[in-house]
């Protein structure tokens, strides 16, 4: 059973102790917050989003991810906060000059530095490589250093120009505390929205009721509620003060009736001083007229026999 040819076991070969705690590589955790996706790890790239609890992503993996929400897909508890694409904010990112990327190690014979980042502060210079604490605007999507916050106190973002408050300002990639903190903000933030949605609700339901009462009872609405006394002699007088305007219409009227009119009295042709062609054109002429004679039964008349 071994131990031999001289062979002399020590004690923690023979005896099981405590397993070792592992420790993660600070730096291998900072590359993978900061470089890749936390929804599909894939390395991040334009257009990238952040969420209001300061993560990263892709924007083509959150918009999978709302599309198509599986059970199956462990890394869907990181994103299960978001609820769709307002949930989170597009980032303007600054470029970092000195960021050479995969351009100089084409043969893959170079060493590739991941404290190196892709992205800076545009305020004060700080590269993005989780090194130093960054934060977004939830108004504008601007990205700099907390240190530019400080050192640079404005309600303005100091890239664009926005104005900003407190709850406006997300720390990205931050610490537990930070992340208790933003998700307590984000609690509230949607509380807020829903009960502004259901007090606007009803405001919109009292608009739209108030034309239709008006259009459906106009004429009950302006009648003026009195004694019937009164109403009876104002109606009186109404009546007697439209008389006089009558009788004038009406004698207007028949003046302009008494005038002949130019298709009021109607005069034959037979008595014109016409001529004798001329009032041969018509049917009341002498000539047009048939006698009895000329004239056919109505059970053989055709138009063939005239």
């Amino acid at each position: 059973m071994g131990c031999d040819g001289g062979t002399i076991p020590k004690r923690h070969e023979l005896v099981k102790g405590p397993k070792k705690v592992e420790k993660v590589d600070k730096d291998a955790e900072l590359v993978a917050q900061w470089n890749y996706c936390t929804l599909s790890q894939e390395i991040l790239r334009r257009p990238i989003v952040a969420c209001e609890l300061g993560r990263l992503y892709n924007k083509d993996a959150v918009i999978e991810f709302l599309l198509d929400k599986s059970a199956e897909k462990a890394l869907g508890k990181a994103a299960s906060h978001i609820k769709s694409i307002k949930n989170v904010t597009e980032l303007k990112l600054s470029d970092n000059p000195a960021w050479e990327g995969d351009k100089g190690n084409t043969k893959g014979d170079k060493h590739d530095d991941l404290q190196r980042a892709r992205f800076i502060c545009p305020v004060v210079g700080l590269e993005m490589n989780g090194r130093h604490r960054f934060c977004f605007l939830r108004c504008c999507g601007c990205v700099f250093s907390e240190r530019a916050l400080k050192e640079i106190k404005a309600e303005v973002c100091h890239t664009c120009g926005a104005a900003f408050q407190e709850d406006d300002v997300i720390v990205l990639n931050g610490t537990k505390e930070d992340v208790d903190v933003l998700k307590a903000r984000m609690e509230e933030r949607r509380l807020r929205a829903k009960l502004e949605k259901k007090t606007k609700k009803p405001k919109a339901a009292e608009s739209v009721s108030k034309p239709d009462v008006s259009e459906e009872a106009p004429g009950p609405s302006k009648v003026k509620t009195g004694k019937p006394e009164e109403t009876s002699l104002d109606s009186r007088e109404k009546k007697n003060n439209l008389a006089p305007k009558s009788t004038a219409t009406n004698e207007s009227s028949s003046g302009k009736a008494g005038k002949p009119l130019c298709g009021a009295t109607k005069r034959s042709i037979a008595d014109s001083e016409e001529s004798e062609a001329y009032k041969s054109l018509f049917t009341t002429h002498s000539s047009a007229k048939r006698s009895k004679e000329e004239s056919a039964h109505w059970v053989t008349h055709t138009s063939y026999c005239f």
